[in-house]
């Protein structure tokens, strides 16, 4: 499907906001906003565009995969770095401002590797639908100067899935996706094994067949949210016991299916956001 007017005006004015950039250092997590904003910018920029990818206990290996399978068929520049956030107490202690200690340890890395090499700016991939949320980590990006071409140019989920059908990106469809800390209730503590829980769990279930899932830790019991065109398939009697044989013995004492199915910031709806919290997304 060829562009629209307005995608391509959009397309034009994200050209722009990249060659005002100068040299500039791509936040690139391998998802669906990392991974156009890195192909355009490597387009447009050649080396004077790199593909940074932040490894931690929170960054899921298929994430790896994808973003290596990325650079590697788009020949992108790229390195990896290493983020500690979970050295920091108040990024462990899970409160609902967890996001914006992860992107500061984020930020201080890149731009830290900026100087280092010598790049004028760094960019990640936050777009306008991301503004709709409690996201705190977007304080961080603007206290350090973190530029957001995709606001810069006004696109949103939809338009970037286009903008990469267009690009062959392989990330065009896959489905949204975040660190694993955000399947912690808020003040649950961050922990290796917590992730790895969670990680393991949903391998599991997408190896079972579903294609959007989160598999919420509340300590003894995993909550599963898939997506409401696959919830029918999740109850049928027999998947479901396939489902506990998958997750029981991470170390989960009941596994749960949630009615609601799938959505985003499902662990945000504890929060008042019409208290002000919003001011931080």
């Amino acid at each position: 499907m060829e562009a629209s007017p307005d995608l391509s005006a959009k397309r034009a004015a994200l050209d722009a906001a990249l060659r005002a950039a100068g040299r500039v250092l791509i936040a690139f997590s391998g998802g669906v906003d990392s991974s156009y904003l890195a192909y355009a910018a490597h387009r447009l920029l050649g080396e004077d565009a790199l593909a940074v990818t932040a490894e931690s206990p929170s960054y899921p290996a298929s994430h790896r995969s994808m973003a290596e399978r990325v650079v590697r068929e788009f020949a992108i520049p790229h390195r990896f770095v290493a983020t500690r956030e979970l050295s920091n107490p108040n990024y462990r202690v899970n409160a609902p401002d967890r996001c914006y200690h992860c992107k500061s340890e984020l930020f201080e890395v890149l731009g830290s590797l900026r100087d280092e090499m010598g790049f004028d700016a760094v960019a990640y991939g936050v777009n306008v639908d991301d503004t709709g949320d409690f996201r705190p980590g977007h304080r961080a990006a603007d206290e350090r100067g973190v530029l957001s071409p995709f606001l810069d140019a006004e696109l949103d989920k939809a338009e970037i899935r286009q903008l990469s059908r267009e690009a062959g990106l392989p990330t065009a469809e896959l489905p949204a996706s975040a660190c694993l800390s955000s399947r912690l209730p808020y003040g649950t503590e961050v922990t290796p094994e917590r992730l790895l829980q969670v990680e393991r769990g949903e391998e599991r279930l997408r190896a079972l067949g579903f294609r959007q899932v989160r598999l919420r830790h509340h300590g003894p019991m995993a909550r599963i949210e898939i997506a409401t065109d696959e919830l029918a398939r999740a109850l049928a009697p027999e998947m479901a016991r396939a489902i506990l044989s998958a997750i029981k013995p991470l170390g989960f004492r009941w596994v749960s299916l949630d009615l609601e199915g799938y959505r985003t910031g499902s662990l945000n709806e504890v929060l008042d956001i019409s208290s002000g919290l919003r001011a931080d997304s």
